[in-house]
């Protein structure tokens, strides 16, 4: 059997072409398909199908673009309410590819219609793997919270009993998740590794050795962390079906001139600037309101956090831009973004070539930090990052405030004294120290340090933050 590998980094999932002879399928592809499309036929191989192992809750799936460029049935979970021609199966329905058998494996929990696919070579009764999708995952599995409160008590039982049939299958049988490390649809943290096989799972995963139901929901439930605000969106646009593109949108650029014209009276418009530079270059000088989402792997997912889902955007980008915007538009159109207006042609420097404003704000080091502290500075300290992070330890006296919180809660901040920003490498502070600067909130951005780095830095003997109020 012949498994080709494909790592989103941003989303933390891995897709797979699997080829027998000139056939080939893909499991749970992204929106960017047209890169399974290329190594299928660089193998000499037609995608006959796509298979889907559940209703994807944090990217848009590329099963439409796969068909309507190949002719590819898709083939999908029949409880998972599907509004377009699929092949709905369940529990020991089978597809044929090449001299594969692929069946059907009901195993409920990450989501109700959750559907993991076994493979068997030739006339073989063993499965030489299992498409997991969100089920079994390496060192962990997936999360049973994201279709509501109310249905996770049901979905972590579920995720058990299937957990349990899976962890039965034979030693050697290779276990290919979707999820993996990185993705907010994950619940206890996983390893790294993007395979593995029912042997090692046996051993390491804390979910299989669990002893008994109570132990295995108190280790599914303990680690999860919130997750994007787009993911809602996503089961809608994937049950409907997602319009097809047929290939990477075009970004247009802008001038300096058609940008100001474009943005109006800012945000109130509706109209966002994403500026993706890195974070001393946006403190430095950027576009008034702006808001630095740095364009690394997870940057549309701290957009679809951040901002109202699919509102209308203007980016900054990084150098070569030609490339960034490649990137920046594969990332977005992943989580369901069509409103692309384009990005600033020539830069920042563009902008104030023509004049026209920038805004600043000074960074700081931790040692900066410790030493403002010592000295009874005014300041406040702000701590940006999820809650299970601030119980591994805090900054005394700061606020905690989750960054994709800070929209709703920017009247809890002081506008007498600067605000230090901090997290654990810089990213989410910089993201909310851009928005404290939008909100005219005194700021100074931490943007190499993490309060870990406080803690053994500065400890108890540099002193307390002022305290709010």
């Amino acid at each position: 059997m012949d498994v080709e590998v494909f790592v989103t980094a941003g989303l933390g999932d891995t897709s797979y072409l699997v080829v027998s002879g000139d056939e080939a399928l893909v499991v749970d592809p992204q929106r960017d398909a047209w890169r399974f499309q290329r190594a299928a036929e660089a193998r000499g191989a037609r995608i006959r199908a796509v298979l889907e192992t559940h209703v994807h809750n944090d990217y848009v799936s590329g099963a439409h673009e796969i068909r309507a460029a190949t002719g590819a049935q898709i083939v999908a979970p029949a409880k998972g309410g599907y509004e377009f021609p699929h092949r709905g199966v369940d529990e020991g329905d089978e597809l044929a590819l090449g001299d594969l058998r692929l069946v059907a494996m009901a195993t409920p929990g990450h989501t109700y219609e959750h559907t993991s696919w076994l493979a068997h070579e030739g006339d073989a009764t063993e499965p030489a793997a299992v498409f997991t999708g969100g089920s079994l995952l390496v060192g962990s599995a997936g999360r049973p919270d994201l279709l509501g409160a109310e249905h996770t008590d049901e979905l972590t039982r579920a995720q058990y009993e299937s957990i349990r049939r899976l962890a039965a299958l034979p030693d050697t049988v290779r276990v290919l998740p979707t999820h993996g490390a990185g993705s907010f649809c994950v619940a206890a943290m996983p390893t790294t590794e993007r395979t593995s096989t029912i042997a090692v799972e046996q051993r390491q995963n804390p979910l299989i050795t669990a002893a008994d139901f109570a132990e295995f929901s108190a280790e599914l439930r303990s680690e999860l962390m919130s997750y994007p605000h787009y993911y809602r969106h996503m089961a809608p646009i994937n049950r409907r079906g997602a319009p097809v593109l047929g290939g990477l949108p075009d970004l247009p650029t802008l001038s300096p001139e058609t940008l100001a014209d474009q943005l109006g009276g800012g945000a109130r418009d509706g109209v966002w600037v994403i500026d993706g530079r890195d974070r001393d270059a946006f403190a430095a000088a950027h576009i008034p309101g702006s808001v630095n989402v740095e364009l690394n792997s997870g940057f549309a997912g701290y957009v679809g956090w951040m901002l109202p889902f699919d509102a209308p955007l203007v980016l900054v980008l990084p150098d070569p831009p030609d490339a960034s915007a490649r990137e920046a538009v594969t990332q977005l159109i992943r989580i369901g973004w069509s409103r692309l207006v384009g990005y600033l042609s020539g830069g920042i420097e563009a902008w104030t070539a023509t004049g026209r404003a920038v805004r600043s704000y000074p960074t700081g080091t931790v040692a900066q930090l410790c030493a403002a502290m010592a000295d009874a500075e005014p300041l406040h300290v702000l701590d940006v990052r999820q809650e299970l992070e601030w119980g591994w330890g805090t900054i005394p006296g700061s606020l905690t405030r989750f960054v994709a919180d800070l929209p709703g809660h920017l009247d809890d901040l002081p506008y007498d004294r600067p605000t230090w920003v901090i997290c654990s490498n810089g990213h989410r502070a910089a993201i909310a120290a851009s928005l404290l600067n939008r909100a005219g909130v005194p700021v100074r951005l931490v943007g190499a340090g993490s309060v870990a780095e406080w803690r053994q830095r500065c400890g108890p003997t540099a002193g307390q933050p002022v305290a709010m109020g």
